[in-house]
């Protein structure tokens, strides 16, 4: 019986086998027959249909047939770096374009030509050679300029158009960086003194004429090869048959741009010079990177309209201002209105009445701000800290302002021969009116080079006096599938599990999204300011308090939390972290039972700890308690604030899943009796706080009415990120952990939190090194990779207000934590004018002030 099994079991595994075999083996005959009938019907297009040009279609009746751009590639990258390729900057080019490959290559998404009897074999001089002699045999008459790429460059089109309509393509121009080999290969090349070459990976342009001259003799250069690199052996080419070298120009290193970085070429910041200036940059290894410089040339060209465009509104205010026609008249004439649409059609292109194109003048003393002084720090003379390190945004800024100046300073430099750098800002002026715009004075260290004619090169110092002024809002409409990050994020915040709107969008429109550029973000920031302008599901928050007594304190909290939360919001819960004394701990868990017996619909819970008290744990034990929900908005918050229904709506608007972290900065109050708490530093040291320096704010009786918020009252706390906002399943993540559990007492658990943010953020310059070293393929989960990055939003909340009270710091505090409860203590003394008035005023204190210099 056993005997028989075996056969039975036999027979069945050689069926199954053979069964599989054959699948396999139609599988691979339909595979190769669809090859073939692609490889047929590809041979069946013509050259001009593969590129998509009219046979009429010539140089003299159309715009489009300016540059002819042809690719190598090969037939391994023929999906990646081609496809990145023809997405990006290929679909804008001033002409055609088409990718040349391999015999056997195959591609129906992209203009793919086959070159017959080539492989892709390294280096690929015959495939360079007969690409230049295709274009020659099918094209030469139809475009005006020949240019020969890489699949790894990106060109700039609109760049590369403006360059070429500047140039007489009627004469014989060979144009590139020019080389002559590195020190290793001096000697190997077999150029003469006088020869060059154009070095092939930023890419090479040709006029007709050249290539009408070279390509009926590229036989002959095949035949007659003296090195291994092809673009040497081209310029040979062209320089024995068109009798023109490669253009000796101190500016082609700039405009054809490549970077010795190698594969990690521009996986940083692309705010900088070469990527402003050049036309081609070279090379870019990854598609990822391709559509990141897309982007951001995208970014670019956008500002360039809206510059554009304020120009044209600025012109159109002079002419109706010389032609007598009221501001708030529309029509130049009856009947004849200055713009074609109106503010309801989509086609409206603006009202030059609601730009502010005059500077702001004060009229009054009050309306003068004062000037911040810009060195190597930077200097306020209202600022809590008077001195203090230029912030990173302000730096990105003035390089912004610089980097601008510049090109306008050298936008013609080629034709005067001379070009101006920038050295270093020696120092500068700044002040900001948010309602109008910003003033800049900047002292330029810069250097003159003069490379035509008498050569020199002299350093200068020049001033720039700028004046920047903010124009209108501009508003967004989301058409279509393609949506803008912040819409996906909007999307971001349906709960777990739930179907996405969005389903339809490309992994090309991922990529855009995930790889956008700053000033996209910036566009975004702006778009969901007004929490009120967006209709979103209301998300529930999770208002977090760690609790040390104040009994008092905590009532007045509960009275503003039942007012704003549970009878306006209603989707806000209260967690409270309760480190109390056994007396104090029945009145405050019976006030918590109390409030949640009134409403039950909301999670009112508390939790009970022991030991010493540590803010830190508090809050850890806190999120990670069953009381909070993977979706829920935890907000920490201090029992000394309260808030308003407006504070929730930015809560909701500010915290997004995955993406950004909400750290509000908040107004708060200032002693309103200084001199009682004064008194008390008039003697040796500070005394013991009593309750009769407690202090009850007269806001207590109505938290919906907004608090007065004024110079005199208090300021804004920028150092404070104890009040925090962030999704459960953020602050879960693994880079982040949660809270430090081992600070006791309070202060600076607030600090290590954010810097825990701040260096998984930084870990997003270690993943574009990953894409470009290839540890990391970004296609393959796009929305993973966003989600490893969460962006720290900081913004003034005046509705959320830290009421008054008395500090004490404690000696026996760790001493980084002693000296920022100084700091917090010594900021809540007064304002500037009301403790100069009072030093000024008070003989005691200057004697007080006197004593303490005497004494250091």
């Amino acid at each position: 019986m056993s005997q028989r099994k075996k056969i039975l079991y036999g027979l069945f595994g050689i069926i199954i086998g053979l069964c599989v075999g054959a699948l396999f083996r139609n599988y691979r005959t339909l595979e190769i027959v669809s090859m073939c009938n692609s490889i047929n019907s590809m041979k069946q297009k013509s050259a001009l249909e593969i590129i998509g040009l009219h046979p009429s279609e010539t140089p003299e009746n159309s715009q489009r047939n300016l540059v002819f751009v042809g690719v190598m590639t090969a037939k391994d990258f023929l999906q990646s770096r081609a496809k990145a390729v023809y997405d990006t900057w290929g679909k804008s080019i001033p002409g055609r374009i088409a990718f040349f490959s391999s015999e056997e290559s195959v591609a129906d998404d992209i203009p793919l030509v086959a070159l017959k009897g080539v492989d892709d074999r390294y280096p690929p001089q015959k495939k360079s050679f007969m690409m230049l002699h295709y274009m020659y045999e099918h094209y030469i008459d139809k475009f005006e300029w020949f240019a020969r790429a890489d699949d790894d460059v990106f060109i700039r089109t609109d760049k590369l158009e403006m360059f070429l309509r500047s140039v007489d393509s009627s004469k014989p121009q060979f144009i590139g960086q020019a080389g002559r080999g590195n020190s290793e290969e001096f000697g190997l090349l077999s150029l003469e003194f006088d020869e060059n070459f154009c070095m092939g990976g930023p890419g090479v342009i040709m006029s007709r004429e050249t290539l009408r001259r070279v390509a009926p003799h590229i036989p002959t250069c095949l035949k007659n090869l003296y090195s291994t690199h092809e673009d040497v052996e081209v310029g040979r080419c062209v320089q024995k048959f068109a009798g023109i070298p490669c253009t000796w120009n101190y500016e082609m290193q700039s405009i054809l741009h490549h970077n010795s970085s190698g594969s990690r070429a521009f996986s940083g910041n692309l705010k900088n010079k070469e990527v402003h200036s050049a036309i081609t940059l070279h090379p870019v290894k990854k598609p990822a990177f391709m559509y990141r410089l897309h982007a951001y040339t995208l970014g670019l060209k956008a500002q360039e309209l809206r510059q554009q465009s304020l120009m044209l509104h600025r012109d159109i205010a002079q002419m109706t201002a010389l032609l007598q026609i009221p501001r708030i008249n529309k029509n130049l004439a009856p009947g004849v209105p200055i713009f074609p649409s109106d503010e309801t059609s989509a086609d409206y292109l603006g009202d030059h009445t609601i730009l502010d194109l005059n500077r702001h003048r004060p009229s009054h003393l009050d309306e003068i701000i004062e000037w911040d002084f810009i060195a190597k720090s930077l200097y306020s003379g209202m600022h809590p800290n008077p001195k203090r390190k230029i912030e990173s945004s302000l730096k990105e800024g003035l390089n912004d302002v610089v980097r601008e100046i510049m090109e306008h300073i050298n936008n013609f430099s080629r034709q005067r021969g001379r070009v101006i750098e920038f050295r270093e800002l020696l120092y500068g002026y700044m002040r900001v009116n948010s309602l109008y715009g910003q003033d800049l004075i900047m002292d330029l260290l810069l250097v003159y080079k003069k490379y035509r004619g008498k050569k020199m090169t002299v350093p200068v110092r020049r001033h720039l006096y700028i004046q920047r002024s903010f124009t209108d809002i501009r508003v967004r409409e989301i058409t279509g599938q393609v949506v803008p990050a912040y819409a996906v994020t909007l999307d971001s915040r349906l709960p777990i599990g739930s179907t996405r709107p969005f389903d339809n969008s490309t992994g090309l429109d991922r990529m855009r999204s995930f790889l956008n550029s700053g000033w996209e973000r910036l566009s975004d920031t702006f778009a969901i300011s007004n929490p009120s302008m967006i209709e979103m599901p209301k998300d529930r928050i999770v208002f977090i308090i760690p609790l040390a007594g104040r009994p008092e304190t905590f009532m007045r909290f509960l009275r503003n939390f039942e007012q704003v939360a549970l009878q306006q919001d209603l989707r806000t819960d209260l967690l409270v972290s309760l480190y109390v004394d056994p007396s104090d701990s029945s009145l405050l868990t019976n006030l918590l039972d109390q409030l949640r017996s009134r409403y039950p619909q909301n999670r009112i819970n508390y939790l009970q700890l022991q030991g010493n008290f540590s803010r830190g744990v508090a809050l850890d034990r806190a999120i990670k308690s069953p009381f909070c929900k993977q979706d829920d908005i935890l907000f920490f918050i201090d029992v000394d604030m309260i808030f308003t229904q407006r504070t929730l709506d930015r809560i909701r608007a500010n915290v997004i899943r995955n993406r950004q972290v909400y750290l509000p900065i908040v107004f708060s109050e200032y002693d309103p009796h200084p001199e009682s708490l004064g008194q008390m530093y008039l003697e040796s040291g500070p005394k013991p706080i009593t309750t009769e320096h407690l202090h009850r704010s007269s806001y207590d009786q109505n938290f919906s009415s907004p608090y007065p918020v004024t110079n005199a009252n208090g300021y804004f706390r920028q150092f404070g990120y104890g009040l925090a906002g962030i999704y459960k399943s953020d602050i879960l993540r693994p880079d982040l952990g949660g809270f430090n559990t081992d600070i006791t007492g309070w202060g600076l658990e607030d600090v290590k939190f954010l810097e825990s943010i701040i260096a998984a953020n930084l870990k997003g310059s270690q993943r574009l090194l990953d894409v470009a070293d290839g540890r990391v393929d970004p296609f393959q989960d796009p929305l993973r990779q966003q989600q490893q990055e969460l962006v720290v939003f900081r913004a003034p909340d005046p509705s959320l207000v830290h009421i008054f009270h008395p500090i004490n710091c404690d000696r026996n505090l760790e001493e980084a934590q002693y000296k920022m409860c100084l700091g917090t203590k010594a900021n809540t003394l007064g304002s500037f004018r009301t403790l100069e008035e009072r030093f000024v005023q008070d003989r005691e204190l200057l004697l007080f002030g006197r004593r303490a210099r005497g004494n250091r």
